[in-house]
């Protein structure tokens, strides 16, 4: 995710530990769901039958009843397999952070986790990657192997500057998601845009978590005197004397108010909030989340 070899992501290294950390702490907690949110009789379309007493009569295939002269009912698969999308912010944005690591890497480690427990028990991972640049799909696949490749291709795209959309990103998962099953959002969530109309859409089909990660320093200010703060986005420059109490305060203010709307936003789609910061251990906070999630389903 760095241009310099200092800061290069060790790869052999990170991604064994953080293999061994998924699979001591969390395995298990994530799985035994079936394809859809709801356990029922199935999605996939299977063959028809002729139909018997107690049938469904919603389930009547009058296609097949018409060229039969009998009374034919479609049969479902109860399709077991979890399919997963990793649906993962590249923008620019991701490249600040004032802790021990950028929101670009946690934003790796996060899709890390979920891809390495979704790939678990033969299931399949997905991705679709968005920056200003566009999108890039990456097809599912099932396989700890193939978990390791795709985040591998997530870290070698290259950063585009321009802005990106949230909401383009999850309208095409949308679309390219045809099969129910669970979507995970990384995103710092810095965008204007109708994002929250479409996060709605998507869980509406699919169980959705937005793991939305960020920085104790966009939600505040250091008393550190002339700042010149940049739009890596934008590249809109500003001037800021955090040295005025009154500044720093108004700023915090707004970010709090942003904050509530967003998660505001998000929970009320339907989909699950999980947040990570680059000044927590996120494994905690993923712990936290799969348990609070599990007492109160």
């Amino acid at each position: 995710m760095s241009s310099t070899p200092q800061e290069a992501f060790d790869y052999e290294t990170s991604l064994r530990q953080l293999e061994l950390r998924v699979t001591h702490k969390l395995e298990g907690l994530l799985h035994g769901e079936y394809q859809a949110p709801l356990a029922g009789p199935g999605f996939e379309r299977g063959e028809s039958r002729q139909y018997e007493a107690g049938d469904d009569a919603r389930r009547i295939d009058w296609n097949v009843t018409a060229r039969m002269n009998e009374v034919y009912v479609r049969q479902t698969i109860a399709d077991r397999e979890l399919e997963t999308w990793l649906v993962i912010d590249a923008s620019a944005s991701l490249d600040f952070g004032t802790n021990t690591r950028r929101k670009r890497e946690l934003a790796l480690i996060v899709a890390g986790a979920f891809g390495l427990l979704g790939a678990r028990a033969g299931n399949r991972v997905g991705a679709l990657v968005f920056d200003g640049g566009g999108r890039q799909i990456i097809a599912p696949r099932a396989g700890r192997k193939a978990v390791m490749q795709l985040l591998w291709r997530i870290d070698q795209r290259p950063v585009d500057a321009s802005q990106a959309s949230l909401a383009d990103a999850l309208r095409t998962v949308r679309a390219t998601a045809r099969r129910r099953g669970r979507v995970v959002v990384i995103s710092d969530l810095i965008d204007e845009g109708p994002w929250a109309a479409e996060l709605r859409t998507l869980a509406a089909r699919h169980d959705v978590i937005v793991a939305e990660v960020s920085d104790p320093r966009e939600w505040s200010l250091p008393a550190a005197g002339l700042l010149t703060l940049v739009d890596p986005e934008t590249g809109r420059r500003l001037e800021v004397q955090t040295s005025d109490p009154r500044i720093r305060a108004r700023f915090a203010e707004v970010s709090a108010g942003r904050r509530r709307e967003v998660q505001s936003a998000v929970r009320g789609s339907g989909a699950r909030f999980l947040e990570v910061s680059t000044d927590r251990d996120w494994m905690v906070d993923l712990v936290r989340f799969v348990t609070t999630t599990r007492r109160g389903a």
